[in-house]
């Protein structure tokens, strides 16, 4: 049975933002090296082919030097025998002149789609099989993009059928939700019925699978993520092809890990113990966010506490989302005939008033950014 293997949204050429520059150059080569990591995985799972539904790359016309890392990585599956498609993205569109879709149209590897409407673009021998492949790159102004796409004509014959398109699922009467964002819409509804035995995705970066007539449509995600509010997946996405019944599988990818770890502040007396948990939770790969929330019982620093655990870490984020303090901290503050006293009284009387856990929530950040403001006070 034919096998592939099934990319997306690698986003090379990304530089991250919010690090210092030697992390950040680390973080992009790390991410850059995953195509490389992707090749070695299809060689040695015997590949049949390896499908790349959009945003290869970062921009549509990336560096020379990612340019060329890519082409090589790609060169190397064909040269093994492996068949390679290339759908363009929204990040890496076809819509520019000066597209690396356009400019290396002669170099690229396999099959690179350039149709802008939906179709046959190539017929694979793979696994001893005819495997029909279909798809689309979306050009502005060119590809129908007003209303979701809903035709999907497939090669004829008994074969197996793939399609293999960069967008966004959406359901009946979604009409205009998508304006404006510049990817290509698709009508679930009409996919899953148009019998494909697998459908290749692009562009979302959290991995889904959807159900079709004969085979899923799959989103692999952004293997490695591209930060801490896009941690996509820690997974490569390879395909066993039948007639009706892929099999999709899940193979570790080495990647940075990104996480996002709550932290209940009542569960400590006071910050150095919460500084010693967090410090203990280090992983010096790890990019890491760690969100406080619960009812602050001792003069809690967010920015402190960051700076002082983050040697424990790759990257550490700490946000601050408790949302209240203490009454008898409150009440030691407020007790201080101080400015800051003073302070602390009239938020606190804010706070017995607020209408919502909206308003009581803003009140609780005014009063613990203000104490720290008027620390000096003290």
């Amino acid at each position: 049975m034919p096998r592939l293997l099934h990319l997306a949204d690698l986003h090379l050429g990304w530089t991250p933002r919010g690090l210092p520059d030697d992390r950040a150059r680390v973080r992009r080569e790390r991410r850059d090296a995953l195509l490389d990591q992707a090749v070695e995985l299809a060689l040695s799972e015997a590949v049949d082919a390896v499908l790349i539904a959009g945003d290869l790359f970062e921009r549509h016309r990336p560096g020379e030097a990612t340019v060329a890392r890519a082409l090589a990585a790609l060169r190397r599956l064909s040269d093994a025998g492996i068949a390679v498609v290339t759908v363009p993205g929204n990040h890496d569109e076809l819509s520019y002149a000066d597209a690396v879709y356009r400019t290396e149209a002669d170099n690229w590897p396999g099959v690179l789609v350039d149709r802008p409407t939906f179709g046959p673009v190539a017929t694979l021998r793979l696994g001893g099989r005819e495997v029909h492949v279909a798809g689309l790159a979306y050009v502005g102004g060119v590809t129908p993009a007003s209303t979701p796409l809903a035709d999907f004509p497939r090669a004829d014959g008994d074969d197996l059928h793939v399609a293999i398109l960069h967008g966004t699922l959406v359901r009946p009467g979604a009409r205009g939700a998508f304006a404006g964002e510049r990817s290509l819409p698709i009508d679930a509804v009409a996919l899953a019925a148009a019998g494909f035995d697998y459908v290749a995705l692009g562009h979302l970066h959290v991995p889904q699978r959807h159900a079709g007539r004969r085979g899923p449509a799959v989103y692999p995600g952004c293997v490695g993520g591209k930060g801490l509010d896009d941690v996509g997946a820690r997974h490569w996405t390879l395909v066993d092809l039948e007639p009706g019944a892929a099999r999709v599988r899940e193979v570790p990818a080495r990647v940075q890990p990104l996480a996002v770890l709550e932290v209940d502040v009542g569960a400590f007396d006071d910050a150095p113990a919460l500084l010693a948990h967090v410090r203990d939770r280090g992983d010096g790969d790890a990019l890491v966010r760690v969100r406080l929330v619960g009812a602050v019982a001792f003069d809690l620093d967010a920015a402190a506490l960051e700076a002082r655990a983050a040697d424990a870490f790759f990257h550490l984020e700490v946000e601050d989302a408790t949302t209240s303090v203490a009454s008898a901290l409150l009440d030691a503050w407020a007790a201080r005939p101080t400015v800051l006293g003073a302070f602390v009284r009239r938020l606190r009387a804010q706070l017995d008033a607020a209408a919502d856990d909206a308003e009581r929530a803003r009140l609780t950040r005014a009063l613990r950014y203000g104490v720290h403001a008027l620390e000096g006070d003290r």
